[in-house]
Formats: C-alpha cells, sequence, structure tokens
C-alpha cells in the first residue's frame, strides 16, 4: 500500500484503468459524446489523463476529440539538472513550451555526476519508470545516450509509441547488456514470427555509455549503435493484403525501465526478460531500487511537410480510418486548460473525484 505522497502523481496514470469512470474503446466500440476521449489504456473520459498524450483519435468519439499533438521542434537535451521534466503527470496540461519530457509513472532522480544524468528507478513497490516527451515525432532521427539496467527481469526500453500503437523500439532485457534487441509494430499488431531482432553492442551496456539511434523516415527505417547502421527495414518490404504495415503516425519518444520479470506476466516474456526479478539482489538491497540513466537525447525533425511557424500540432485527417490514418498539421491549442467546451481541465473537484473513485474501486496505492 503506498502513501498518498506517492499516489497523487499517478492519479493520472491510475484513472484510465478504473472502469467506473467511462466506458471502454477499441476498435469496435467507439467513446460516446458525454466522455469522447479514448486513452491510451481504453479507457472513456474528458479529463488530461484522456485526452492528452496516447489519446486515441480513431478510437474516441471523434477525430478532434484528442487534444493534438505537440509539434516536433529539432533539439538536443541534457540532464544537468531535472529542471525541465515534469515529475507530476497530473499536472502535465499539453503545453510542450513548459517541460521536455513528462514522467508518466514511476519515479526519477539525477545522479548529478559527469554533469548530471537522468535516473530512472524500478522499485518493488513502483511498478517502474515511463518517461515520454511532451512533443511528438512524425519522423526523423533520435539519439539517445544511455546505459541500461543489468537485472534479470528487469527491461531498460527507448522507444516511439503513437496513439494508435505504431511502435518503433530499443529493449535491452537486463540479463544481458552486450546486445541491444530492435523491434517495430503497426497499430499494435502482433504478428507472428515477430518483427524483432539481435543485434551486438561493443562494450557493457550497463557499465558504459553508448548511442542508440533510431533513424525513422517515410519510406525507411534503421537502428543505429554508436553510429553504426545495424538494421534497416524499408516500407516496401511490409506491405500485407495491400496494407503497408509500418509506423507512419506522430509518436512520443518514450524511455522506460520496467519490470517484465514478474509472475503476473506471460511465461515467455519472464523468459525473454531473464527470469524474476530478486529483489534481494545486493544492488537492490544496497540502493532500494534498481536504475537505468539517461544521459542525453538528441532529436532531428523530418516532418514531410515543413511546418509554418503558426503550427502548433498533429491532427488526425477527416479520412482517417484503421487502415489508413492521414496526419495534418493544425494551429489549433495543444493545452487542455486552453481547449474548447467539452474537454475539461483539471479541478479541485475533478481530483476529489478521482480519489474517490479509486478507493471504491479498490485501486487506492496500486501502479500501472
Amino acid at each position: 500500500m503506498h502513501s498518498l505522497a506517492v499516489l497523487l502523481p499517478l492519479i493520472s496514470l491510475t484513472i484510465p484503468l478504473v472502469k467506473a469512470q467511462g466506458a471502454t474503446c477499441n476498435v469496435t466500440t467507439k467513446c460516446p459524446e458525454t466522455a469522447p476521449c479514448c486513452s491510451e489504456f481504453g479507457f472513456c473520459g474528458t479529463t488530461e489523463a484522456f485526452c492528452l498524450g496516447g489519446c486515441n483519435p480513431l478510437y474516441s468519439s471523434k477525430l478532434d476529440s484528442c487534444l493534438p499533438n505537440p509539434i516536433c521542434k529539432s533539439s538536443f537535451h541534457s540532464f544537468a539538472n531535472n529542471d525541465r521534466v515534469q515529475s507530476n503527470s497530473s499536472h502535465w496540461d499539453g503545453n510542450a513550451t513548459l517541460y521536455d519530457f513528462v514522467v508518466n509513472n514511476g519515479n526519477i532522480m539525477n545522479t548529478g555526476a559527469n554533469g548530471g544524468e537522468l535516473a530512472m528507478l524500478l522499485t518493488k513497490e513502483n511498478g517502474g519508470t515511463r518517461l515520454s516527451t511532451t512533443r511528438y515525432l512524425h519522423y526523423g532521427i533520435v539519439t539517445a545516450r544511455m546505459k541500461t539496467g543489468r537485472w534479470g527481469g528487469v527491461v531498460t526500453a527507448f522507444i516511439t509509441m503513437s496513439d494508435v500503437k505504431d511502435e518503433i523500439d530499443w529493449e535491452f532485457p537486463g540479463n544481458s547488456t552486450t546486445e541491444g534487441q530492435s523491434n517495430y509494430f503497426w497499430q499494435g499488431v502482433v504478428t507472428q514470427p515477430n518483427h524483432g531482432a539481435v543485434s551486438q553492442v561493443n562494450g557493457d551496456t550497463f557499465g558504459d555509455y553508448h548511442d542508440y539511434t533510431i533513424d525513422w523516415q517515410p519510406e525507411q527505417l534503421r537502428w543505429l549503435i554508436d553510429g553504426k547502421v545495424v538494421r534497416t527495414l524499408k516500407k516496401s518490404d511490409v506491405l500485407t493484403d495491400g496494407v503497408s504495415q509500418y509506423p507512419t503516425t506522430p509518436s512520443r519518444i518514450q524511455f522506460s525501465l520496467w519490470p517484465a520479470g514478474v509472475a503476473s506476466s506471460a511465461a515467455g516474456t519472464v523468459q525473454w526478460a531473464g527470469g524474476l526479478i530478486n529483489y534481494d539482489d545486493p544492488d537492490y538491497r544496497s540502493a532500494g531500487h534498481f536504475y537505468a540513466l539517461l544521459k542525453s537525447v538528441n532529436i532531428t525533425c523530418a516532418d514531410p511537410v515543413k511546418p509554418s511557424a503558426d503550427i502548433t500540432g498533429y491532427k488526425y485527417g477527416a479520412n482517417s480510418s484503421t487502415n489508413t490514418p492521414s496526419v495534418a498539421l493544425t494551429n489549433l491549442t495543444t493545452n487542455i486548460n486552453a481547449a474548447a467546451p467539452g474537454v475539461v481541465g483539471r479541478s479541485v473537484e475533478g481530483i476529489r473525484t478521482m480519489l474517490a473513485v479509486l478507493i471504491v474501486a479498490g485501486v487506492f496505492g496500486q501502479l500501472i
């Protein structure tokens, strides 16, 4: 059981899982107009947790029920401190000028070493940490300088994830610190065989910093380690029944340290991650957590159409469908507190309501 102080930053993540908040949404069932936004967890609602990052426009009441995705800006992020990271996700309102990253769940700290390093923490209580960019990428190059975890069952990830579940991955199971695993998904479709591949790292992924790159272009996707291309995928190679199952939609850049090796995971997931997590590991017992370190993130945008100065975000076009989502540029606000009526911002009464529902539903103190 977590204290209220720990739970409050997680309310906006936990509340979408509470069915009492509204209807569910999926490929066959859209959200009703009364709760128009379909959250990344498949529940309908009206607050930040539903209508901001991860809100799925194809499953929402209307394509414009979700707030637009903040536009990409080429940038270099280092972590001398965590001032540009919003660590309390319930305070995130969609204004990407204030913060570069938001902690969706879990906990971070800064080591203060080597000019500053952002540490993502995993404890037995917090269920792992996930960090997302506040802005979205619609093609481009992202390089993350990282040190991964090294413990069986603990997975470090650097991915791009769109609101309709287009995904590009670098993942590092903690049982091996000499390799990285690349993968991609189109709208969350899991294929057999899967799209994963393994690449060797010249060095130790835990002990040494390495540069991991996702080079995502409209017709080609490349994965790189320390500037060397280790895998290439062409859009033309992934046609299935006339549909190109290739990531094409604006995506958040995400970093996470997550507990794959837990009893509730599928047996195959536990095996892939290196077994069940050992919380009696000397590293955990001495520090009270597992960790992975993020030194810098370098983002170069490559939008198919260069946005004009007044463009604020991406939205899904009027002709979007499950098989063929289209992306348009917009100058509408990405800030939920400045959005049109029907999209409700944060309020004291709203927080009270969320707490009440959590308590009634019996999830007070649970994490994602």
